[in-house]
């Protein structure tokens, strides 16, 4: 029901600030990370006078109202007022404004005396789409999760590290009821013990900033300090990451500073001009996405955005940031033809605003946060994306090995026949494994937009695919290395990720689909157990190849180390033929006992290979005096353990 109009401009108050002259100082110098703690709407208690404090950015406005139904929407009756600096920031306090009240700004440029309803850029709460007014509110979570937050820096990179990739509105769905997505308590409810089950270290949220546009997956954000209302209050969400926190599950966020939709409601000339992008199109609005480019030049524009990565980081306790689009900041062409964009004073096509920034960014969060970690996703090969800032780096902790992906699904996806002539495209990748600290992502990307599910990219009939399946995840969890692999590809999804159906659950009552379940289940399992597989993960020291020489009959062998000394041995065979006597040179005498073994029955497989170990033999081979003899199964890989001998 509306809230009865109070439309008395004597009941408004100037009185009252959040800010200090440090405040604006660090404001407008572009080092404010804490910006949500003075902009946006905040329902405080004022001598005793309860109502709402507002406070918003419009330097090049003649004047800015407070719209809601709290005033019947009057564009003229309750006016913030210009602070009495160089700030421009508008300020107001409005007693007796309730909590979950709908409000905007009328904002009205003061060259063109045009006005237009705006959205409030640090909401915490916004309406449900497609309304688009933000809403009072006093975030009021009930952490308890306080033994994670004190022991997360434990689990560093030096630890195993796999990233479950979960987009919330698609997860799970409930047809009987209209095929409407689970919220966020009830993704509490289900989504944690199923990853946890899982054996995943970690999730991450394809991003649940509020955004406008569902199928824009929540990449076109408006809302950059408030998690979509579709799901749940902010104190929902903030319930499902210390669910998760109880499991001992770390939680990542997609983020998105790379652009932002041109929604009139929402950043785009907000205050009548480009405000927070450029005015200049070839720099300002990207043409893949038909959205505005941030100005990372303004200083104003980097508190906003440092603070919005603070904020989600601080107030709602994440893991971490994955940021989209990376390589879409830094060039300057990216997308674009000549004479579409505009070179840098140097000439060249390097963004050094972005540069600059990204740099600042991963700087401020692991000052803050030492224990959380940054992702960048960056498709070239801009170097030092994981490395130091002190070094020239920018700083971020890890970077998608997406050389990696490319290579190993083109030669998945290839019929075995021929994988032989593309030996090189499977170990290419570790010869500049340990250029960046990589994550190997199987995303969502991979499997939309008719590239396929990754189940139906594999050639040959059922049996060999869901084989070639089981295959490509061992290669990829032995390979050097954290893992991400996105939701629905542990099921053996057979059609492609749809945003508006849930996951194809009824698959695990299929034996081979509930082997691939297993399979995963198992590499996760070994991959935290197994300091060879994860203590190194960014160190040569970590790797060797045994033989990469057998193209002929596409098998791959080698090992993962680590400093105490433990090994283990990978053979991978690329083929649907079996080698019932393939023997492989091992670096020390000992009984290799076998740890998984793909085409295990109860992974779905045939039970080739189904001997638990392998003693080695004084037969020299691939350049070792120690070798043992294997039976290598069809498009299987065995990972196996070296017990020394005594």
């Amino acid at each position: 029901m509306p809230v009865k109009p109070n439309t008395h401009k004597k009941e408004t108050s100037t009185s009252f600030s959040l800010w200090t002259e440090y405040d604006v100082y660090l404001f407008k110098a572009g080092k404010h990370h804490r910006l949500y703690e003075k902009m946006g709407c905040h329902p405080i208690d004022h001598h005793g006078e309860k109502g709402c404090y507002f406070s918003v950015w419009a330097p090049n406005a003649a004047s800015v109202c407070l719209i809601s139904n709290f005033n019947g929407w009057d564009k003229t009756s309750h006016p913030l007022h210009a602070r009495r600096d160089e700030s421009g920031v508008w300020e107001l306090f409005m007693p007796g404004f309730p909590q979950g009240t709908p409000y905007k700004y009328f904002i009205v440029n003061r060259s063109s005396g045009i006005g237009q309803e705006k959205f409030d850029p640090f909401a915490r709460l916004a309406e449900m789409p497609p309304r688009t007014a933000s809403v009072s509110h006093l975030f009021s979570p009930e952490w308890k999760d306080s033994a994670w937050m004190k022991t997360r820096g434990d689990k560093g990179l030096s630890k195993a590290f796999s990233i479950y990739e979960v987009h919330l509105g698609s997860w799970r769905r409930v047809p009987e009821e209209d095929n409407r997505p689970l919220s966020y308590r009830e993704l509490a409810a289900a989504l944690v013990p199923y990853v946890s089950d899982l054996g995943f270290t970690h999730v991450e949220f394809l991003p649940i900033t509020e955004h406008p546009f569902y199928g824009s997956w929540g990449y076109q954000s408006t809302g950059f300090f408030s998690p979509t209302s579709r799901y749940g209050t902010p104190e929902d969400f903030a319930f499902l990451i210390d669910s998760f926190h109880a499991a001992g599950i770390g939680v990542i966020l997609d983020w998105v500073p790379s652009h932002f939709p041109c929604d009139a409601f929402a950043l785009g000339d907000f205050d009548g001009t480009h405000l927070y992008e450029h005015d200049d199109p070839r720099k300002g609005f990207h043409p893949d996405w038909r959205s505005y480019i941030f100005n990372y030049g303004r200083l104003e524009v980097r508190s906003f955005l440092l603070s919005s990565a603070i904020f989600w980081i601080d107030q709602f306790h994440l893991d971490g940031l994955r940021v989209d689009a990376v390589a879409s900041m830094l060039y300057l062409d990216y997308s674009r033809n000549a004479g579409e964009w505009v070179p840098n004073e140097h000439g060249g096509n390097e963004n050094l605003d972005a540069i600059s920034f990204l740099k600042e960014l991963n700087e401020v969060v692991y000052l803050n946060f030492p224990d959380v970690h940054t992702i960048a996703e960056e498709s070239t090969a801009w170097p030092g994306v994981s490395r130091p800032t002190s070094s020239g780096g920018l700083g971020f902790g890890m970077k998608w090995m997406m050389g990696w992906m490319h290579d190993t699904l083109g030669y998945f996806q290839r019929d075995p026949i021929y994988r032989k002539h593309h030996q090189n495209q499977i170990t290419f990748s570790i010869h500049y494994a340990f250029h960046e600290n990589f994550c190997l992502p199987l995303s969502h990307d991979e499997v939309v937009h008719g590239k396929k599910s990754l189940l139906s990219k594999m050639p040959g009939d059922v049996w060999q695919q869901c084989a070639n399946l089981r295959l490509l995840y061992a290669y990829m969890f032995t390979h050097p290395g954290t893992k991400l692999l996105f939701m629905g590809a542990e099921l053996g999804q057979w059609k492609e990720w749809n945003h508006d159906q849930s996951l194809d659950w009824h698959l695990l009552k299929e034996e081979r689909h509930q082997g691939i379940y297993n399979t995963i289940k198992k590499l996760n399992k070994i991959y935290k157990t197994k300091k060879a597989l994860h203590e190194w993960n960014f160190k040569q020291e970590g790797f060797e190849f045994i033989d990469i020489q057998d193209a002929e009959q596409s098998i791959i062998s080698y090992m993962r180390k680590s400093s105490d000394g433990q090994i283990l041995v990978v053979v991978c065979n690329f083929t649907p033929v079996p080698r019932p006597a393939y023997r492989i040179g091992v670096p020390i005498s000992g009984t290799y006992r076998l740890l998984m073994n793909t085409d295990w029955k109860e992974l779905g497989g045939s039970g080739s290979g189904q001997g638990s170990e392998a003693a080695s033999e004084r037969v020299a081979c691939h350049g070792r005096n120690q070798s043992i003899c294997l039976e290598l199964p069809p498009l299987g890989c065995l990972i196996l353990e070296i017990n020394p001998m005594g």
